[in-house]
């Protein structure tokens, strides 16, 4: 009976030493299993913040540790592709055309932006001080009634005076408007001005401009019409800017683009970082498909290579030199008879 007795009280002493046992074990696995868990945590976080570390100092140096000055700068009028970004993706880089076009040339206007009533807006200046957005319904109403007036007292950003022989006027810089002065009378409004090469602002934007006020003018109807300036990370020179442009009236029977202009200058390398630009080294070549087209500024003719005349105009004031005819078609230029 004894026996019996002190069987039962080891028994149910041996259970609860048991049950304590394990009970130990399983706050030291809890325990392990939420430090090693914090530990992969710090150990991730650390990996992460050296890798950041690692690519911060890549972005600040070149491979070989020196600081790299064409990253600053951030590549050419038509050479450098940024991995990142539109300029890998939607938009290629300059190949010798003043601009392409996007979505199948369809603009992202929507039914809830057709409207027959006038309106102009300019959107805020960036924190760079960059503009932004320039979006208009195009009607008569908006048209100019006087002469524009002086807009020099504007500097959008990038704003520098660089002269070159071969460009119309000599400058390379405009102050382009993003939408012209003879669509909505827009003056020196600097939410309105970009800095824009000559390229750009004749060869490229003009032409849409051009269509837009014709089609106003002889149908007394309404185009929408947005501009944007695209820009390339802190970049203070657009690398170009977008059109759409869209009749109301007709649906866009009228008119109807979406194009992406660069801001490009032939001949000339451009530093969108701050403006700053050279002339592009070229060597002298035989061949007359690379030779370029010799333009007359006050004839508005031009002359491809065996022309005559044309090894006389590279000393005349008022040449112009062009890639391409279709370049200088689209100035506005004409070809020499002979």
């Amino acid at each position: 009976m004894k026996k019996e007795k002190w069987s039962k009280r080891h028994s149910s002493g041996f259970r609860k030493w048991l049950i304590t046992v394990l009970l130990a074990i399983s706050v030291l696995m809890t325990g392990y299993s939420v430090l090693k868990e914090t530990g992969d945590v710090l150990l991730d976080q650390a990996k992460a913040w050296m890798e950041e570390g690692i690519d911060g100092a890549r972005d600040e140096a070149g491979d070989d540790g020196d600081v790299a000055s064409d990253k600053k700068c951030g590549g050419t009028s038509a050479a450098e592709t940024p991995e990142d970004g539109f300029w890998g993706t939607e938009i290629p880089v300059y190949q010798g055309k003043a601009w392409i076009e996007l979505n199948n040339n369809v603009p992202l206007f929507t039914k809830k932006d057709y409207s027959t009533k006038s309106f102009e807006t300019y959107g805020e200046l960036d924190s760079l001080g960059r503009c932004t957005t320039a979006y208009a319904n195009v009607g008569q109403d908006l048209m100019p009634t006087k002469e524009r007036e002086s807009i020099s007292q504007v500097k959008p950003t990038g704003w520098q005076k660089s002269e070159y022989d071969g460009i119309d006027g000599k400058f390379l810089y405009n102050r382009c408007h993003l939408i012209g002065y003879q669509l909505t009378a827009e003056n020196a409004n600097e939410k309105n001005l970009i800095t824009g090469t000559r390229y750009l602002n004749v060869t490229g934007m003009l032409p849409f401009e051009n269509m837009v006020a014709d089609y106003v003018n002889e149908t007394k109807g309404h185009v929408l019409y947005r501009v944007t300036p695209v820009f390339y990370q802190d970049e203070l020179v657009a690398r170009g800017v977008k059109m759409e442009g869209w009749s109301v009236e007709d649906n866009g029977e009228g008119v109807c683009f979406n194009v992406f202009v660069y801001n490009v200058q032939p001949g000339i390398s451009i530093c969108y970082a701050d403006g700053t630009s050279s002339r592009i080294a070229q060597e002298e070549t035989t061949d007359p498909s690379a030779q370029k087209i010799y333009g007359n500024r006050r004839s508005k003719i031009y002359h491809c290579p065996g022309q005559a005349a044309y090894e006389e105009m590279k000393d005349s004031p008022n040449l112009v030199i062009f890639d391409s005819e279709e370049q200088a078609q689209a100035a506005g230029y004409r070809k020499a008879v002979r």
